[in-house]
């Protein structure tokens, strides 16, 4: 009998996600912001956001709630808009997506501020709420 103590379990999910990181997206485009000398709030909400579980390969769903103060740029929608569909069809643990869309936001767009928040619709009985917050220095 092995002592399961020193025996390393392997996870079912070890390697589902080792590049998430360079993950190749569409492009998020932008347009300048006329009134960058303003401190202003925008909010988009996509309520019907879809992404694949990694480990299942069933459909996950979310509300996701982009909130930003743009400083010299602002989003252009329909160019966000093709980035969200994109995963659609990309295996992604939840709080890897709002890393990953987060990085890539502040990447293009150089907010001052941005929150960005994923609330999954439940699995397994549990809901899962993800967020995460970027301020320029």
């Amino acid at each position: 009998m092995k002592n399961r103590k020193t025996e390393k379990q392997k996870s079912s999910y070890e390697g589902l996600q080792n590049n998430i990181r360079n993950l190749s997206t569409p492009r998020i485009e932008v347009w300048e912001n006329e009134y960058p000398d303003k401190v202003y709030m925008i909010n988009l909400d996509i309520p019907e956001f879809t992404c694949i579980c990694p480990k299942t390969g069933l459909p996950d769903f979310a509300v996701m709630r982009l909130e930003y103060s743009p400083l010299r740029f602002c989003v252009e929608l329909k160019s966000f808009k093709m980035y969200t569909i994109f995963f659609r069809n990309i295996g992604i643990f939840h709080e890897h997506l709002i890393n990953k869309m987060l990085e890539d936001f502040v990447d293009v767009v150089k907010p001052r501020w941005v929150k960005l928040t994923g609330v999954f619709n439940p699995r397994g009985g549990i809901t899962t709420t993800v967020s995460r917050e970027y301020k320029s220095r």
